[in-house]
């Protein structure tokens, strides 16, 4: 299966597809003389490069800075010679051919996380609310971008009789992003500071579809290639999501970190999930979280 955004379009709700499995692949035995392998910074660079201009929707790449290599993660539906061609763009930018890159591979499909259900509703469908913020003293809070992108009024019921507010700014793809303002008296919580995730720190997800899950932060300033578009600089975690959790809130303790932006597998089987980092779109914003 690919790495997939489904379009979010009023009335129109494509769930995400859940893990059938992983995608058959050899193991591969590695010489030690290529465990060994040294690249500077500027090969480092040069094949994520090659790797962003080749890799297939369906995939996901970072910079790995304890291996100083580009790790590749491909969904179900990349097929092996689409996998031989990244490698080969790769292998042109050193002189050790495709040992810069790890592939990995991930259950299920890629997609965005949206569904029908509760929590915050617009045009038909759901998203999740990630974290209240105030700009110039007024009242907005955040969530994804694909969310915010197809939906202006949005409502904290599925029958659209309690007002939330108005999306005010949205960023999607090459972000994933947006602001909504309240235009609303209801009852606002918050507790948080803005942080920034780091690699194998124990974050926790909540969203309207799955609730509450844990898991770590496996990398961060990772790229998702999506049917609509790549989006870049995530955080990318091995907690579970499913469709509805998209624009959820992920943190630390008290310390806000980012908003669900996509993922593959499902909170039965597990998977690979991305998240948009809250900073980013508190600056772009000028916002202060709380």
């Amino acid at each position: 299966m690919r790495f997939q955004r489904t379009t979010f379009r009023p009335r129109t709700i494509a769930a995400l597809a859940a893990g059938v499995g992983l995608a058959a692949s050899a193991a591969v035995a590695v010489p030690a003389a290529a465990a060994d392998a040294e690249f500077s910074k500027a090969e480092v660079a040069s094949v994520k490069s090659a790797v962003a201009e080749s890799a297939p929707v369906g995939s996901s790449w970072y910079t790995d800075p304890a291996t100083n290599k580009v790790v590749i993660t491909v969904d179900e539906t990349v097929s092996a010679a689409e996998i031989a061609e990244v490698k080969e763009a790769a292998a042109e930018k050193t002189s050790q051919g495709d040992e810069a890159v790890t592939v990995k591979h991930t259950k299920g499909e890629f997609s965005p996380l949206i569904g029908p259900g509760d929590a915050i509703y617009g045009g038909g469908s759901r998203c999740s609310l990630g974290f209240n913020v105030k700009v110039g003293g007024a009242d907005y809070f955040l969530t994804a971008g694909h969310c915010t992108d197809a939906v202006s009024t949005w409502y904290a019921n599925s029958s659209n009789t309690t007002l939330l507010g108005s999306t005010a700014g949205s960023s999607f793809p090459g972000n994933d992003y947006g602001i909504v303002r309240y235009n609303s008296t209801i009852s606002k919580s918050g507790g948080f500071t803005a942080g920034t995730a780091r690699v194998g720190q124990s974050v926790t997800r909540d969203g309207s579809t799955t609730g509450v899950h844990t898991g770590t932060v496996t990398a961060v300033n990772a790229s998702v290639r999506y049917a609509e578009g790549t989006v870049s600089g995530l955080i990318q975690t091995n907690v579970c999501a499913e469709p509805g959790d998209s624009g959820g809130a992920l943190y630390s303790g008290s310390t806000a970190l980012g908003l669900t932006s996509g993922g593959s597998g499902n909170c039965s089987t597990g998977g690979t999930t991305f998240f948009q980092p809250v900073t980013e779109a508190l600056s772009v914003y000028g916002a202060t979280i709380y």
